[in-house]
This record gives C-alpha cells, sequence and structure tokens, in this order.
C-alpha cells in the first residue's frame, strides 16, 4: 500500500535532475528498508513513476531515503509534479520493490551505466563497500555530458573512501576532455575492447547493467562476445522504445494476435482469490484493475517490474519485456501490462 512521505531536502543531482530525500518515520522503516538496487513507486493523482533509490542500505532500514528525478520535457510527472517537491511537502510512496539487486557479499562487481542507470548502481557500491571488506566495485558510467551527470561528488566520495577497491571511469558522449577517455558511445565493439582493458571480467562475481536500450543492448553483447555466462549479467532498462511492437511483426506474432480471445482471468492479490472477465486483446493488468485498483502496478510499459505475477494457468502474449529475467521467464513468471490471453482461462497469482 501507499504511504505519505514527508520530503525532508532536495538538492541538484545535475543541470536537469533533482535528488529528493525522503524522511522515513519510525513505525515505516521496517517497510521501506530495502535492497541496494530497489527502487520507489510515486503516485500523484493517476500518474505513477518508479525512481531508483541512490542511498546505500541500512540493516533497521533507513531514517532517509534519496531519489533521483531527472527532468524528461513533456514528462507529465518530472516536468510537473516532481519540479513542485520541497522540504515538507509530501509524496505517496509505495515500499521498495524490483529484484535488480546486489546484495554484499565478497566478491569484484562491476556496473555499465548510463544517465539515469548510475542511481541504483550507486547504492550498490556504497552499501557493498561499507558492509563486505573483501568486495571491490568497479564502475563504467556515460554521460552526454559532465554537467548532465547525476551524482558526480557522491562517486568520488567513494573513490576517496575506498581507495583501490572502488574503480571508477566515466565516458562522455557529446564533450571533449583534456584527460580520460575519448569521447563518443560505448558502443559493442568499443566496450568489447575496453572492457578486458580495465579488469578481468572472467573474474566479476556479477555485472549489472543499467541505463538506456541502446547501452544495454552494447554492454549485453559485448560480455556475451568475451564468454560471460548469462546468469552473472543483471539489467535494468531506463528507457525503453516508445510503443511496444505491433502484434503480428512476424510469423510467432501474427498467429498469437489471431489467437487472442477474450476469456476468464482468475488472479490471487494479498491473499484473495477471484475471477473476472477480459476482452479480446485486453492485457491482464487492465482486467485487475477495474476490479481491484490496489494491484501492484507503476510504468505500465515492460520495464519497471511493478507488475510481475506468476502464470498459473492458461497462455498468454507477452508484447514485450525488459523487467524479467531469463530464469524468471521460464519460471512462469509474466507482466501483466504486457501480457493478452491466448486461452480462454487464464490464472494469475501476485502472490508468488
Amino acid at each position: 500500500m501507499f504511504h505519505p512521505l514527508t520530503v525532508a531536502r532536495t538538492s541538484r543531482a545535475a543541470e536537469d535532475a533533482v535528488a529528493v530525500t525522503l524522511a522515513v518515520p519510525p513505525p515505516l522503516r521496517a517497510a521501506f528498508r530495502h535492497v541496494p538496487g530497489q527502487h520507489l513507486t510515486f503516485r500523484h493523482g493517476a500518474l505513477r513513476r518508479t525512481y531508483s533509490i541512490a542511498s546505500a542500505a541500512a540493516d533497521g532500514g533507513a531514517d532517509l531515503l534519496t531519489v533521483g528525478i531527472r527532468h524528461v520535457p513533456g514528462g507529465a510527472f518530472s516536468a510537473g509534479f516532481a519540479r513542485e517537491l520541497a522540504a515538507g511537502s509530501w509524496v505517496d510512496v509505495l515500499p521498495p520493490r524490483g529484484r535488480f539487486t546486489l546484495r554484499p557479499r565478497p566478491g569484484h562487481f562491476a556496473a555499465v551505466a548510463g544517465g539515469s542507470g548510475i542511481t541504483p548502481v550507486l547504492s550498490m557500491a556504497a552499501t557493498l563497500l561499507a558492509a563486505e571488506p573483501a568486495a571491490r566495485f568497479t564502475l563504467l558510467r556515460s554521460d552526454r555530458s559532465a554537467a548532465s551527470a547525476m551524482f558526480l561528488d557522491e562517486v568520488a566520495d567513494l573513490k576517496d573512501r575506498h581507495p583501490g577497491r572502488f574503480q571508477s571511469l566515466h565516458a562522455l558522449t557529446r564533450e571533449e576532455r583534456s584527460a580520460g577517455l575519448p569521447p563518443g558511445r560505448l558502443d559493442r565493439a568499443r566496450l568489447r575492447a575496453l572492457l578486458p582493458a580495465l579488469l578481468p571480467c572472467d573474474a566479476v562475481a556479477g555485472w549489472y547493467l543499467c541505463g538506456p536500450e541502446g547501452l544495454i543492448d552494447a554492454a549485453r553483447g559485448a560480455l556475451r562476445a568475451l564468454g560471460v555466462a548469462r546468469e552473472r549479467v543483471h539489467i535494468e532498462l531506463f528507457h525503453a522504445g516508445a510503443a511496444p511492437p505491433e502484434p503480428g511483426a512476424n510469423a510467432a506474432g501474427a498467429a498469437d494476435a489471431a489467437n487472442a480471445q477474450a476469456g476468464t482471468l482468475t488472479a490471487t492479490l494479498d491473499g484473495r482469490r477471484a475471477s473476472w472477465p477480459v476482452a479480446a486483446g485486453e492485457t491482464l493488468l487492465s482486467a485487475v484493475l477495474r476490479n481491484r485498483p490496489d494491484a501492484p502496478y507503476a510504468c505500465r510499459g515492460g520495464v519497471c517490474g511493478t507488475c510481475r505475477a506468476r502464470l498459473t494457468d492458461g497462455r498468454v502474449r507477452m508484447d514485450r519485456n525488459y523487467a524479467l529475467e531469463p530464469a524468471e521467464t521460464e519460471a512462469g513468471y509474466v507482466l501483466a501490462c504486457q501480457s493478452r490471453p491466448l486461452t480462454d482461462r487464464v490464472g494469475l497469482d501476485f502472490d508468488a
């Protein structure tokens, strides 16, 4: 459920981004205890947006949680409500969610982050290095310019506090610098050459890729070419394409679109089980929300994973998936916001 949290302070995180720090009262600290990499869902009227937590995790739950919000031109949330947030105001927030996480343990970990993707990675690195003396962290980040790079001071502070255990390299795509990497995009070919020169790729216990779609695809392809095992690569996409692919874009999609039909959805949510009709081609989330407005969701674009549920009956077509890892889909999990029924009976378990 959503809880009203007070804004403790706001500060500039970059030329086009703000850091919003929320005060968590003692009775809610257990509920808002987070694993590094998780996000918060903000609600304002009918709008919902997810923002990753930049703060280090605390064992008993932190009294302050900071998120980074980048201004998106024309964005209904970031260009409006988020800019009005100030110390003393409040916002409705869901407790932390997400499976793009790094629990502190010994080993060498690495991240490739682009733009706002630095936010969860900052929490991961700060928590890991403070909690586990036998851990190391390597960060390769990409931004348009130094002015657009979020949390520069916080990353610099990590280097000062953990010399020898935290390594950071910064690539700028549109700005020349006198030292460091030459400007330009981190494409697949460049990453394939750069990563082995930066660290022993096969010795990395976990790779964390976070940022826009182009960077994620390039980094994933480079790691695959370098022989990194799929299960060591973890992904969170911050920006996907504007629209899902049209049904029927390929032979399989055409067959699924032709088979899409009305049916009955049986869903389990917060221990309660009920059945409702689903229109032909309608998403399962839309059918649930008509009857259970408390169902979990945020982006409705297949990116955040908030509406993840386990398919317990029937078959569905998922328009797109940028949130679930292969092991999750193999275990039967789907994104309700992207799933449309292919059988007359479908079952979902949001509690699984």
